[in-house]
């Protein structure tokens, strides 16, 4: 159920993506939104349930709370109007969570692609809580980070476990250079933003 839901986050962070650069209506995305966080947050309650109670069965299963949360927040935001204040400090919260599961996943368990998606995912929620606090004119990056990220941090990972790919330790580990190039990509649209003098002009 795990990399289902997984899939499903991947989905829904294409959309917002989508959202953030103008492409789609903000308030049929905030249905979807609604579903896929549903879902999440139900599906983390059963995992919890019948899975070990060992700690880091745990600390898994409650990861899936920071997405599933997520989603539920923003789409409600969108369809009561809300100013995005709450939603923005929630997602500084779930960033510096972010960066302790990237610890745990590289010095503990020694899982460089997890570990990378953690990184990756800390940095957007970042850019969530700067979009929404700050109100930075930043949506064209963040959209463009949303949807390189919803596709090689999600959904590609959650399809190649899923059809048994990624038990394949090389094809595993060699997934963790897709990480290291999105990373790269990233730093140069920032880079881009930043020279324009977008990224720092306040709505």
């Amino acid at each position: 159920m795990g990399n289902i839901i997984l899939l499903l986050a991947g989905a829904t962070l294409f959309l917002n993506g989508k959202m953030t650069l103008g492409k789609a209506d903000a308030k049929n995305v905030a249905v979807f939104n609604l579903f896929v966080g549903s879902f999440q947050v139900l599906g983390a309650f059963y995992l919890i349930i019948v899975s070990e109670p060992s700690n880091a069965m745990s600390l898994g299963n409650a990861s899936i709370f920071l997405f599933g949360f997520t989603y539920l927040y923003l789409g409600i935001t969108i369809l009561k109007g809300m100013d995005g204040s709450g939603l923005g400090y929630f997602s500084l919260w779930v960033s510096i969570l972010s960066l302790v599961y990237a610890t745990v996943e590289l010095s503990q368990n020694g899982d460089i692609v997890k570990g990378l998606n953690w990184l990756l995912w800390s940095f957007l929620w970042g850019m969530f809580y700067l979009i929404n606090t700050k109100k930075l004119h930043i949506s064209d990056f963040v959209g463009k980070v949303s949807l390189i990220l919803s596709w090689v941090t999600l959904t590609i990972p959650s399809l190649l476990t899923l059809t048994g790919v990624f038990d394949n330790l090389t094809v595993y580990k060699a997934w963790s250079f897709v990480l290291i190039a999105s990373f790269i990509y990233i730093g140069y649209l920032g880079y881009v933003a930043l020279s324009r003098k977008k990224i720092l002009q306040k709505i």
